[in-house]
């Protein structure tokens, strides 16, 4: 499967308010964010945040260093397009996770729903490896996936179910679990998705 071309197909086919996981306001993410206590100069990357509003709530409380990673370009138009003027306060890096090299190093990771597409046991070690290389020394991880009693499809595409202790094991030593989240999210069409959110600080090994 491309990646690529799947997404761009998704994005080009539905507004983004019509997605299965729209949040007109990413609630605990931004509940999350707020406990790690980092300031509004640390840098944040939202990795395949599709057309997340995640970065416009950042940008609004004052966030200055707002970093987006995703692989869609129809997603990135769609996401600049919601942040109007705002759009040229985000730093916005068109690549497929898998593979990614950064430039530099965010204090903070946020995935919502990038890690539980990634069903083959290579591709999460990249993530790991892409991660490592992108997160600061004592940086922070927050990746919500589908809990245990979450769909195992989404999109068209078979989706991996974790808790914060099997999510823990595939990230491996260095990474002390914070604390989790769970959030029953509520579809457009009124069905509901089980997400877990957790929260992990990165430490020396």
């Amino acid at each position: 499967m491309n990646r690529k071309d799947h997404w761009d197909k998704v994005y080009a086919s539905k507004a983004a308010e019509d997605l299965t996981w729209f949040q007109a306001e990413p609630v605990v993410s931004l509940d999350l964010i707020h406990q790690t206590g980092i300031s509004v100069q640390d840098g944040i990357l939202d990795v395949g945040a599709g057309a997340s509003l995640l970065p416009l709530h950042l940008l609004k409380e004052g966030f200055e260093d707002v970093s987006v990673l995703e692989v869609s370009q129809n997603a990135l138009k769609v996401a600049k397009h919601q942040l109007g003027q705002r759009a040229g306060s985000v730093s916005w890096l068109e690549a497929d996770l898998i593979g990614f090299e950064p430039s530099r190093r965010w204090v903070l990771w946020h995935d919502r729903a990038v890690f539980h597409f990634l069903t083959r046991p290579e591709d999460r070690d990249e993530y790991c490896r892409a991660l490592r290389a992108a997160l600061t020394p004592d940086g922070h991880v927050i990746i919500a996936t589908f809990a245990l009693g979450g769909p195992s499809k989404c999109s068209g595409l078979d989706c991996e179910r974790y808790s914060p202790e099997s999510l823990a094991a595939v990230l491996g030593a260095g990474f002390q679990f914070e604390g989790s989240i769970e959030e029953a999210h509520e579809t457009p069409k009124g069905g509901t998705q089980n997400f877990v959110y957790s929260w992990f600080q990165r430490v020396s090994s």
